[in-house]
């Protein structure tokens, strides 16, 4: 079981939080605001009142045993950064924050987060290319050049293999799982035939993902 500890419960906190306990996962909650533990304590494995920039106290709470660590301070930025930064020193495998602004995520990346996501900025780029492309059901940013995209398979491309299409070369994305009746399967085989309802999951660079919207 994975094992995660979400250091900030605002709304986004909260909500990172509970989603990874519906995943499955081991969550830790931790808020120096004693109202905002008390109200997700019982959809997390464990909440506790602390204040997180101070790293005797993540030590007591033995944070660097956990696979993440999810900074979810978006209003504080320098106690973001002071966080992420301990936690780092500490030793924890993987770091992710919430950054509020494109300064902010540099400033976090500088000092070792793995990732640092501006939640607003990602939601606004989702809708727009719903709103542009209703085939396309989930837009997700990797860098300034990649992204990864699932959309709806193509009319076009039903009933014809992987290898048929030659995805790759002709349009420079690379089909990295499809789902198919709720079931996803990674890596598919190039023999593999797409299938009415088929949903697609592509990698590329922006602009190559862009193109193949129009389809």
């Amino acid at each position: 079981m994975d094992t995660y500890a979400v250091i900030g419960l605002g709304t986004f906190g909260s909500a990172v939080a509970a989603e990874l306990m519906n995943s499955g996962c081991e969550v830790l909650a931790i808020d120096h605001n004693e109202e905002k533990v008390q109200r997700i304590a019982d959809s997390v494995t464990d909440a506790v009142v602390a204040d997180a920039r101070d790293e005797s106290v993540l030590r007591s709470l033995e944070i660097v045993h956990y696979d993440c660590c999810v900074v979810c301070i978006g209003e504080d930025v320098a106690a973001s950064i002071l966080v992420t930064l301990t936690l780092k020193e500490m030793g924890v495998k993987r770091v992710v924050c919430k950054a509020c602004d494109e300064i902010h995520k540099k400033a976090l990346l500088k000092v070792g987060a793995e990732r640092a996501v501006i939640p607003e900025k990602e939601m606004a780029g989702r809708f727009a290319q719903s709103l542009v492309c209703p085939s396309v059901v989930d837009y997700f940013e990797l860098s300034d050049e990649y992204a990864i995209m699932e959309r709806r398979a193509p009319d076009a491309w039903e009933g014809k293999s992987l290898r048929q299409l030659n995805i790759r070369a002709k349009y420079g994305v690379s089909v990295i799982a499809f789902r198919r009746a709720g079931r996803l399967v990674v890596a598919p085989h190039p023999d593999d035939l797409i299938q009415a309802g088929d949903m697609l999951v592509l990698l590329g660079q922006s602009d190559d993902l862009s193109h193949l919207e129009k389809l």
